[in-house]
């Protein structure tokens, strides 16, 4: 028997290094998640224990950081030169778009569970205020309307209010990321001067077919979406995007003190929210000098930035959430998108159970545990069925032919061995 010749062999190729994934984002995008979970059921006692209670931001301003941070860890890669010189641009745009379709009708579906559920508490409890709660009145006053505007995002359920921002910034992301591949720094100069037009002259989308506007507005919340996005794209490189430096983290940490002192020093609260007022007297713009949540006002903002700092810049903090006490909240981590739809579903559910039983205490301190330990299962499941579905046998490939073959004998040509 002759030889084969090696020139039909074709040598295996060496298997792409895969870089090992950072246990701070799936560890806090699901210690952000199970806190608006928890925020998101006002009147239980565990809300004082959530972000919001340790600063001026909350969990909010940690999901669009995270989100930032993951789509250029997810989607920068498709935009570099060599990759768009080899397959074009719609390949790495795709994927992006298609997300934010995803995000719409994950919003669409959560917007009508909520009424749902809300019109059949009202019902089972004989509770018409029911109908009324975060800005459902309009559904019921004016139906066709409000129908059309919640499909073209202009009416928001309350509670229901931060896909749609989030949608609108996908949209935006692939011209964010060609720029911030180019020019990082003239992205983040642009992030933050639209950031502080939108302020300024309330640059927002509007409502309809009420009056007002989004409850985020997106040339505000993109600003710390950007910021992750560039703290992502450098991290794909395994660099970072601000420097570690002993008197920027001073600075920080500093201030994250400060923000304690603020909110719990007696008197200093009242003090020094009396000099925000007189710097708004003399005529600074008022996401300066206030603490709104829709313009993302300076202290939110600041609050949120030293804290994403801080935590970077300790080494510990990346061996606490690889530790396998902090599995659950990786686990939540990293099926984002099916945990914040179901807490949201589950939230508002907890909601009309907590209104229609007067918040019964044994409920309010029942009802978040069962929620959380519900998300950590669904997780479970859907993490296993990925994990399952991506284990490829080695037969497979085999399997695969043989199945065409049986499906069409007459045209599928039979293997007479392996290459």
């Amino acid at each position: 028997m002759s030889q084969p010749d090696a020139k039909l062999l074709p040598f295996p190729k060496a298997p792409r290094e895969r870089r090992p994934r950072d246990p701070r984002i799936d560890a806090f995008r699901g210690l952000a998640l199970a806190m608006i979970f928890i925020d998101h059921m006002p009147g239980n006692p565990y809300e004082h224990f959530t972000l919001r209670n340790w600063g001026f931001s909350d969990a909010a301003e940690a999901f669009f950081v995270m989100s930032g941070i993951a789509a250029g860890l997810a989607y920068a890669g498709r935009f570099l030169p060599e990759s768009r010189a080899e397959k074009g641009i719609w390949p790495a745009v795709a994927p992006v778009w298609s997300r934010a379709w995803t995000l719409y009708l994950v919003h669409l579906f959560l917007t009508l569970a909520v009424i749902t559920m809300f019109a059949a508490g009202a019902e089972y409890f004989g509770m018409a205020s029911l109908l009324q709660k975060h800005n459902l009145g309009a559904v019921w006053d004016d139906p066709q309307e409000t129908l059309f505007g919640l499909t073209l995002l202009g009416h928001q359920i309350g509670y229901v209010n931060i896909l749609p921002v989030y949608t609108v910034l996908l949209l935006a992301a692939p011209a964010a990321i060609l720029l911030a591949l180019k020019r990082p720094w003239l992205l983040f100069a642009l992030s933050a001067g639209l950031w502080f037009a939108a302020g300024l002259w309330r640059l927002n989308l509007p409502n309809f077919p009420k009056q007002g506007s989004w409850f985020f507005s997106p040339a505000s919340w993109q600003f710390i979406f950007v910021t992750g996005l560039l703290i992502g794209i450098y991290m794909r490189r395994g660099e970072r995007f601000v420097a570690r430096s002993k008197w920027l983290f001073g600075i920080a940490a500093a201030f994250l003190i400060f923000t304690l002192v603020w909110k719990y020093v007696p008197g200093v609260g009242p003090f020094m929210n009396n000099q925000m007022w007189k710097l708004s007297e003399l005529g600074l713009p008022f996401h300066i000098t206030s603490h709104n949540k829709t313009f993302l006002a300076t202290p939110r903002l600041l609050h949120a930035l030293a804290l994403v700092y801080v935590i970077s810049c300790i080494p510990w903090v990346t061996r606490l959430c690889a530790h396998r006490l902090a599995a659950p909240l990786r686990l939540m981590g990293r099926q984002g998108l099916l945990v914040f739809a179901a807490g949201t579903v589950l939230a508002l559910g907890f909601q009309v159970i907590l209104f229609g039983t007067d918040k019964a205490p044994p409920l309010a301190w029942g009802l978040p545990p069962v929620g959380l330990a519900l998300l950590l299962s669904l997780a479970w499941a859907a993490d296993w069925r990925r994990r399952r579905e991506s284990v490829r046998l080695p037969d497979q490939p085999l399997r695969r032919e043989e199945l065409r073959a049986r499906a069409a004998p007459m045209t599928a040509p039979k293997l007479g061995g392996t290459s």
